[in-house]
């Protein structure tokens, strides 16, 4: 029996598909102005446990994730201006350089670190019509309000409203905690935005003006060149010009638009960081059950907790962010960061430092000596009960750090077998079907490995090369990772 803990209902829930072991499974993926950090990882990681432990236990899941390229904005109350624009700005490239480079970087990421990849990758660029089709259906339902920078979504027209963060008992006053622009209530959001009124623009004004007027500089031939890089006409809202109302989806509506086309009108597990519970996450669960009426749109909200560091959040704002590239710089393996994340669970904050990093490397590098030691002694498969108590344990909320412990005991009294061994990897992701053997290096081979490391410090490529057939000749194959040389027999 799956148990999970749903933030819905705040309590930890037997899992029950909609369809008899089918999984729709959403994970909000990041927004590619930038690096992800670590800490934005955990949450994949701790994602990936989750579709691991499915899988473990025979489901066939259909998991999506989005790419956010556009509509994400400095301020997540909707002011501000949008983080792809302003790397784009900044930098002096396309915002859509900006974002093909911070895809392929965070796919890189997911790659290192043994994370299996989603099924449909979809980027909000590439669901326009999907986007605007939502927002003119919440228009035709009454939900909504037009104010001169965007089309808003009232809050005050559902009677559930913030149910997943417990908003109703959050006193929230118009001025105090948010800034309110013209909105008419302090959690309204904007489901699209005028170019017109954008940041980029600021000296613009709404309304009245024909979009001829707006954009005096625009002809026939400059009229696809926009001042804002991301841009597209939508059919709704006043003062509809010769060029049409040129806008740019909210950073919500992508998310319900692109489930909703994948995953139905209703599906079993949405995931993400702890971090969208509040605005996010809450405002997808309006706008989705308001357009296709189905409550709860989604049966199951997990949220992963956050990475500290010195006891602070990890956050790109801040003066804390390190990447998967800087760990890999410093002489870490990718997995060491994953096994390190392994061993506190998902819904408890975690703090980061190198020394803990450290200890978590030399714990990898312990298992998997002793996982090579369990290949060579052959023996049987493992008694039935520590399966049973390993599927027992991953049940209980994708409890890893117990499911860990309980491999370590098996391999310090020998009760493990190699099989078990592989099979409860296909859970914990740590690659112990890919280790490759330390030998003994003789003192003559040694000495070589010792030269062609100096000769690649001076980028002798020649030299290298030579260095490496003798090497071979001698019965040893050299294989060149980010942790230096790495020699097998």
């Amino acid at each position: 029996m799956l148990k999970l803990y749903n933030t819905l209902t705040r309590k930890i829930e037997e899992f029950k598909a909609l369809e008899d072991k089918k999984v729709g499974l959403y994970t909000c993926g990041p927004t590619v102005y930038n690096y992800a950090h670590i800490g934005n990882l955990r949450t994949y990681v701790f994602e990936d446990i989750l579709k691991r432990v499915l899988l473990y236990n025979k489901y066939k899941i259909k998991h999506v994730m989005n790419i956010t390229d556009v509509g994400h904005l400095t301020d997540d109350a909707d002011f501000g201006e949008d983080k792809l624009e302003k790397a784009a700005r900044k930098t002096n490239k396309d915002a859509w350089e900006i974002a093909d480079f911070y895809t392929q970087a965070f796919q890189n990421n997911i790659e290192d670190l043994n994370i299996l990849e989603p099924d449909i990758w979809c980027k909000a660029t590439d669901h326009i019509k999907e986007q605007i089709k939502l927002v003119q259906a919440l228009i035709d339902k009454g939900l909504t309000y037009e104010t001169s920078d965007g089309i808003y979504f009232d809050t005050t027209k559902i009677d559930d409203y913030g149910k997943l963060a417990n908003l109703k008992n959050q006193e929230l006053k118009a001025g105090a905690r948010v800034e309110m622009g013209e909105k008419k209530n302090p959690h309204d959001f904007a489901l699209w935005k005028w170019s017109e009124q954008s940041e980029l623009h600021p000296e613009r004004s709404e309304g009245s003006r024909q979009q001829s007027e707006l954009h005096p500089e625009r002809s026939e031939s400059s009229a696809k060149k926009p001042k804002r890089q991301m841009e597209w006409e939508a059919p709704f809202g006043k003062a509809q010009g010769k060029f049409g109302r040129m806008g740019f989806p909210g950073w919500h509506i992508e998310c319900s638009a692109m489930s909703i086309k994948y995953l139905g009108d209703q599906f079993d597990i949405h995931c993400g960081g702890i971090d969208h519970l509040p605005v996010h996450h809450t405002n997808e669960i309006a706008q989705s059950e308001a357009y296709t009426g189905k409550k709860p749109w989604v049966k199951y909200w997990l949220h992963g907790e956050f990475l500290l560091i010195n006891s602070g959040k990890m956050a790109k704002s801040e003066d804390n962010f390190i990447t998967l590239d800087t760990i890999k710089d410093k002489g870490f393996s990718p997995l060491s960061y994953r096994y390190f994340l392994l061993q506190t669970h998902y819904r408890k904050q975690l703090n980061f430092s190198w020394e803990a990093l450290e200890a978590a490397k030399n714990g990898l590098d312990r298992l998997y000596r002793l996982v090579l030691e369990t290949k060579k002694m052959e023996t049987d498969d493992s008694a039935p009960e520590t399966k049973d108590k390993f599927l027992e344990l991953i049940n209980d909320d994708l409890n890893i750090p117990e499911a860990l412990a309980l491999v370590w005991d098996g391999l310090k009294d020998r009760s493990i077998s190699y099989e078990t061994l592989l099979n409860f990897d296909k859970v914990l992701g740590l690659g112990l079907d890919n280790i490759k053997e330390e030998v003994e290096i003789p003192s003559q081979v040694q000495a070589l490995l010792d030269k062609r490391a100096k000769a690649r410090e001076e980028k002798d490529w020649k030299k290298s090369d030579e260095i490496r057939e003798e090497i071979e000749k001698m019965g040893y194959r050299l294989e060149d990772s980010d942790e230096g040389q790495r020699v097998v027999k």
